[in-house]
């Protein structure tokens, strides 16, 4: 068995600094009170399929990514 994805590790991954919501997954557009990890495992039953690993990507391609955060 595979460990789950770890989110801040994730380039992905962000903090909100909103006490109600700190955290956030770019890739999926959503900011939650739980890592965004364990709430996509909670929700589908399914490990996040969206991680990237930001110590081990191409950080020119990753630039060229839109941020739809809103």
């Amino acid at each position: 068995m595979s460990q789950p994805p770890v989110c801040q590790l994730c380039i992905h991954y962000f903090i909100t600094h909103k006490p109600e919501t700190p955290y956030g997954c770019r890739a999926m557009h959503f900011k939650s009170a739980q890592n965004p990890a364990r709430v996509v495992f909670s929700s589908s039953g399914l490990e996040c399929q969206l991680f990237m690993n930001k110590n081990k990507i191409d950080h020119k391609i990753v630039g060229s990514l839109p941020d739809k955060t809103a």
